[in-house]
């Protein structure tokens, strides 16, 4: 190894960090070096409260010892199995348990390493749904303006974040958009679901009617859209867009990568607002965090219209080499057991309100230009700098590290979705934490 080598392996330079400001965090380092329930400890020995589940990951809380534990054991038993042709009990034990927990009709489950593999192969499905069953004119895929679905090519052609796809040319051939659902004028300062704004569901229709219906696989959509700003749907939005599918024959498809797994105080979001999608995409909760998997939950329909011609014949082509990994199916039933003994799938909903006073507390501080909410979900959007969109939100985040507490921001907007386990006191500390910031914030 040459001496500039050397040199350069006790640096920072090497790694170049996802969706970070790579020169800025370089001259000022946020280093986490542990973690317990809902802190983190940084380099430095202080303790920072973990308001964003870590990147909405870790709903059970850090380093649950029944998680720790499983992973230990599986990492000394069996490692590694390959999901071609193979399989191992415990995938298949997770399986069962995520379609048990899924709502009726939803009973298969297909298993991949992260949420943007989950929307790919949810979108590769809903195109070969089509054309196992004689209609492969259904090429069409509809996305949603600021929609967020991970970054590979699939996911960021139906995705509406323009940052994340204006770099990256022309993306997906077959996409279209509907209109996104904030409405700061009629909606602003709205407690869960906004009163205006079901209608907007109808933009299918104008797509399909642009397009020809025949022609359109599937839709996706986040029941409440996360990382472009906590957005819950209007009231009503989600099951007339179930209607409008049904009407014609399009495939729905939830990405419940945040939603999922007790984030609204229901295991799903799908339970939340009583409807219930042809394919729901999983991740993040799935495993706490702990070890990279994600699943996609689809109806019996979908999977029975695969298992047709001879039997030796792989019936979809597609998976991952990690698919069910033993190491993951492990962590996903222990946070599965985890979630059930402390009741946290439905403890979101016990906290909902408390939560949302906390929310709404903030309200009438300086540049705070909406407050929204939903189970435990919570944002904040700030009035931009004029010329300098981002950075009020981004001084903010750096202002509450200081003062111990992980908060996420997008665009302007702050973003909170605490573990499930916080308690009042904890919630307490968040909110009077970011009132002091806020009032001082230029």
């Amino acid at each position: 190894m040459s001496s500039s080598k050397a040199a350069k392996s006790n640096s920072l330079d090497s790694f170049w960090m996802p969706f970070s400001a790579n020169r800025q965090f370089k001259q000022t380092p946020r280093m986490f070096v542990a973690a317990d329930r809902m802190h983190y400890t940084t380099s430095e020995g202080n303790q920072v409260l973990d308001a964003t589940s870590g990147l909405w990951c870790v709903n059970a809380g850090h380093r649950r010892p029944k998680i720790v534990e499983a992973v230990a054991k599986q990492v000394d038993e069996l490692d590694y199995a390959p999901a071609f042709q193979m399989g191992h009990p415990k995938a298949f034990e997770l399986a069962a348990r995520l379609v048990q927990l899924a709502p009726d009709g939803i009973n298969h489950a297909f298993f991949t390493n992260s949420g943007s593999e989950s929307v790919e192969t949810a979108l590769k499905m809903a195109l070969a749904y089509h054309r196992v069953k004689g209609n492969g004119e259904r090429f069409r895929l509809i996305g949603r303006e600021r929609g967020y679905h991970g970054v590979n090519f699939g996911g960021i052609s139906v995705g509406g974040i323009v940052s994340n796809r204006k770099m990256f040319g022309t993306l997906l051939t077959g996409v279209d958009h509907m209109r996104h659902t904030h409405n700061l004028e009629l909606n602003a300062y709205s407690r869960n679901e906004p009163e205006h704004g079901a209608e907007l569901a109808d933009d299918l229709e104008r797509i399909a009617a642009l397009h020809d219906p025949s022609t359109i696989a599937a839709i996706i959509v986040e029941p409440v859209a996360g990382s472009t700003g906590v957005l819950p749907p209007p009231k009503g939005y989600l099951k007339r867009l179930r209607k409008i599918c049904d009407k014609h024959g399009i495939l729905l498809i939830f990405d419940e990568v945040i939603t999922g797994f007790g984030r609204l105080g229901t295991p799903f979001a799908a339970d939340y607002f009583g409807v219930t999608p042809d394919i729901m995409v999983t991740a993040k909760g799935l495993t706490n965090g702990i070890i990279p998997m994600g699943a996609v939950l689809v109806k019996s329909e979908i999977y029975d219209a695969f298992m047709t011609g001879p039997e030796h014949l792989i019936e979809f082509m597609h998976g991952y080499t990690y698919s069910g990994n033993p190491v993951a199916s492990a962590a996903g039933l222990a946070t599965l057991d985890t979630y059930e003994e402390d009741g946290l799938l439905t403890r979101g909903s016990e906290l909902a309100d408390y939560w949302a006073d906390a929310v709404f507390s903030l309200k009438g501080l300086p540049h705070v230009i909406d407050l929204r909410t939903m189970g435990l979900i919570g944002a904040i959007e700030l009035e931009p700098i004029a010329g300098e969109p981002t950075k009020r939100a981004f001084t903010a985040f750096l202002n509450a590290y200081d003062k111990g507490l992980l908060i996420r921001t997008t665009g302007d907007i702050i973003a909170l979705s605490p573990p499930l386990i916080i308690e009042k006191t904890e919630i307490d500390f968040i909110f009077d934490t970011l009132r002091d910031i806020l009032k001082n914030l230029d």
